[in-house]
């Protein structure tokens, strides 16, 4: 009898189900056809005969879906994303925060630049009618946005420091209102339009003047290592106090606008204020309930997130035929979650990145087509302009920055807090839109304030490193040369990405220099790298990355000191702490492991063909499709950058070295002999040492004298008389050591054998 594999049987039935009821369907579609009816007939007629006229029919049919609704808006939303992604980039570059280069993309996408440059394009990929699309999921974005701005803010730390801050965030409110109020009356004759009362065009200038940026802020904060600091925690409270204060006077500007007049508003403030008790004193309660029972990822399914969201919705439907607007509703909804540090992360989460990545970006670009610079059209308007950003700086900086001094703030710090205040950055766009929307703010007025919200954001960067120049005492402390050691402490800085990643590298760390004549202090360094980080992550973050390594001390009995950061350029940062603080090895993880995948096994084939016949070409560098090539540049990257020795760690399940392979490819490499008997020490681990130099090599008599001296004080040194690297010999080794420059030599000449490779540490003299 024939044995036939499972497989074989697979496909034979595979091939016979599709040939049985392939023929099926041809007879019933030949029977269907026998009943068309005649102008179905006629139709089929004029069906192509040709491969071209074939081809014709097929780009007619392109030519629809591109020009359809749907081809539009998704063409759109690609265009926008790109846009903003490269003007972010590029603006973050220059030190200033992502979101201006999105609004600027915005702007570049509108009528000021891509309608007047090219307004064919402008008009084809932005169609009017098309625009209310683009609105419509922009509003729904800021919806979302403004409930994560909410959860941002936490009321328990703004009462505890609302008697420091109230001073501060009030007057910095007021003040800047009443300039607004002020400019409102000699611009209302002007430009204001005939049909919108005085009092609301005077209320949305106000406000307008008066809000401040709360997660431009916080973020620029959060990237000068402020959080935690006296001035970072006064700023972030200040901040938050005058932002609660903003959005519910604009809650009540938007009433008076709507209803006209004061007296009409009277009921709409009322049942703004029974909808804010309800949300406080019914709501709040019930969701802090919740939050106490669900607060971690397993129990937060997603009937409880559609709860929350239905919530959310809710309260944004109330708020918006209240007069208050459905972004009102929302932002109340995110100060109401649960207390619940755990629960507010997740939710955050779940909602921040789609707001944030899809459907701000639409926002700007909402902003942006609203936006023609081009009706600045005279030296009465710019200079009109120009009046508006001055008096909004003056208001919103000079206020804080008074009040800051008058509470016993130094004057660095009150300008700082000044500063920092008067950024105003995505809050202000979304008071300009509703403001626009409800037809108070004409264009004129309108790109006016958009380009004063782009300038006092620009400028806050700029500003905070002005100030920091202009003190030259604290300056010349923070540039002070570093104090050398004492003798006898040996400092690493253990620099490690992912948490589990950081006990291993604290092993290696004790391991190597446990047992040398010094005494060890290590400081772990975690960097979350991104300009977006929420600042109200951080913490979780910095708890959840140094919770291995701290039990790791702990079973090992050694202090460690514990630092995180918010980085945007890690390599860097990581350098300069290690030149700057004094330390005397540097260990840091290779973030790769050089496993056996498919794309390192094939790297060789990769080169010789992909790589060279194209990527050459484009000079784009191998580290992009290989990552040996990585881990090289990476290495090079902190040797060159680093004042004191550095070390690479590959893991590959390292626990402990108990055989432990070093690798000499010349006498530059016997530095390593150190660091093995450090090691030896500390572990006992047998040392076997790979001389790879020929006898005609220079240095093979030094390198072979010194190998003989040191094995006759090594108890367990071995020389190894393999000259080239295999698998089976590597198999035999679960730590190994090597120079830099021999690890370059190494892994392009065996890339195969390195695939069996033992945890490796890439060391620098």
């Amino acid at each position: 009898m024939c044995y036939m594999s499972k497989g074989t049987r697979n496909i034979i039935f595979y091939l016979s189900m599709i040939v049985v009821f392939g023929t099926l369907m041809y007879f019933i579609t030949k029977a269907g056809e026998n009943h068309q009816i005649g102008s179905v007939i006629q139709t089929n007629h004029d069906a192509p005969t040709t491969l071209s006229e074939g081809f014709e029919v097929f780009r007619h049919l392109v030519v629809e879906h591109i020009k359809s609704s749907l081809g539009i808006l998704l063409l759109q939303i690609i265009i926008i994303l790109l846009a903003c992604r490269l003007f972010g980039w590029f603006f973050l570059k220059l030190g200033q925060p992502t979101v201006i280069g999105e609004i600027v993309a915005g702007i570049v996408l509108g009528p000021s630049v891509l309608g007047n440059l090219f307004p064919e394009i402008s008009a084809f990929i932005f169609p009017l009618a098309s625009l209310g699309n683009i609105n419509m999921l922009s509003q729904f974005g800021l919806i979302l946005f403004m409930f994560a701005i909410g959860m941002e803010l936490d009321l328990g730390e703004v009462r505890k420091k609302l008697n420091e801050t109230i001073l501060i965030s009030h007057t910095s409110t007021i003040v800047p209102f009443f300039f607004g109020m002020v400019t409102a009356f000699f611009l209302y004759d002007t430009y204001a339009d005939s049909s919108t009362p005085f009092l609301s065009f005077a209320l949305f200038i106000s406000i307008a003047m008066s809000i401040t940026a709360f997660p431009v802020l916080a973020r620029i904060i959060q990237e000068k290592g402020m959080t935690k600091s006296h001035l970072g925690t006064i700023a972030l409270a200040s901040a938050a106090n005058g932002d609660i204060t903003a959005w519910c006077l604009l809650a009540v500007v938007v009433a008076i606008a709507q209803a006209g007049t004061m007296l009409s508003a009277v009921y709409n403030i009322f049942f703004s204020v029974v909808y804010i008790a309800l949300m406080f004193f019914a709501i709040r309660p019930f969701l802090r309930m919740i939050g106490n029972v669900y607060h971690n990822k397993e129990v937060i399914d997603k009937g409880l997130v559609a709860f929350m969201f239905l919530i959310l919705v809710c309260s944004s439907y109330l708020t918006e035929i209240l007069g208050l607007h459905a972004l009102f509703g929302a932002f109340i909804t995110g100060v109401v979650m649960p207390s619940n540090i755990k629960f507010r992360k997740i939710m955050t989460e779940k909602v921040e990145d789609v707001s944030l990545s899809l459907f701000l970006p639409l926002f700007f670009a909402s902003t942006g087509l609203r936006t023609e610079i081009g009706l600045l059209n005279s030296p009465e308007l710019w200079t009109m302009c120009g009046i508006i950003t001055a008096v909004a700086i003056l208001g919103k900086f000079g206020g804080a920055m008074v009040s800051s001094r008058f509470v016993g703030e130094s004057w660095k710090n009150s300008l700082y807090i000044g500063a920092l205040m008067n950024t105003r950055g995505l809050m202000e766009l979304v008071v300009l839109t509703i403001g626009y929307e409800m037809n108070i703010l004409t264009p004129p007025i309108f790109v006016m304030l958009v380009l004063m919200t782009l300038v006092t954001t620009f400028m806050t960067t700029p500003l905070v490193s002005l100030i920091d120049y202009c003190f030259p005492k604290e300056r010349a402390r923070e540039l002070q040369p570093v104090v050398s050691q004492p003798r006898g402490i040996f400092k690493v800085l253990l620099s490690f990405g992912r948490a589990g990643n950081g006990q291993v590298m604290l092993d290696v760390a004790h391991q190597m220099f446990s047992q040398a004549n010094h005494k060890l202090e290590i400081t772990a360094l975690h960097l979350t790298v991104g300009p977006d980080v929420n600042p109200m992550h951080t913490d979780n973050f910095e708890e959840v990355s140094f919770g291995p390594i701290l039990y790791g001390a702990q079973k090992l009995n050694i202090p460690i000191e514990t630092r995180y950061e918010v980085s945007n350029n890690a390599g860097q940062d990581i350098c300069d702490i290690a030149n700057s603080e004094g330390f005397n090895f540097l260990l840091v993880g290779a973030g790769i492991s050089l496993s056996d995948i498919p794309a390192d096994m094939d790297a060789s084939r990769i080169r010789n063909s992909f790589y060279n016949r194209f990527l050459r070409h484009i000079k784009a560098p191998a580290s992009w499709f290989y990552p040996g090539e990585l881990l090289k540049d990476k290495t090079k990257f902190f040797i060159e950058r680093s004042n004191c020795p550095v070390g690479v760690f590959i893991n590959r399940q390292f626990v402990k070295a108990t055989y432990t392979l070093i690798i000499l490819n010349s006498a530059k490499d016997l530095f390593l002999l150190n660091y093995a008997s450090t090691l030896q020490r500390a572990t006992n681990t047998g040392i076997t040492i790979l001389n790879r130099l020929q006898p005609e090599h220079p240095d093979y008599q030094s390198v072979v004298k010194e190998l003989y001296v040191y094995t006759d004080l090594q108890q367990h040194g071995v020389i190894s008389e393999e000259k080239e690297l295999t698998q089976a010999f590597l198999r035999g080794f679960n730590f190994m050591l090597v120079s830099y420059e021999t690890w370059n030599i190494v892994s392009e000449d065996s890339k195969v054998a390195l695939q069996r490779m033992p945890s490796t540490l890439i060391l620098s003299k």
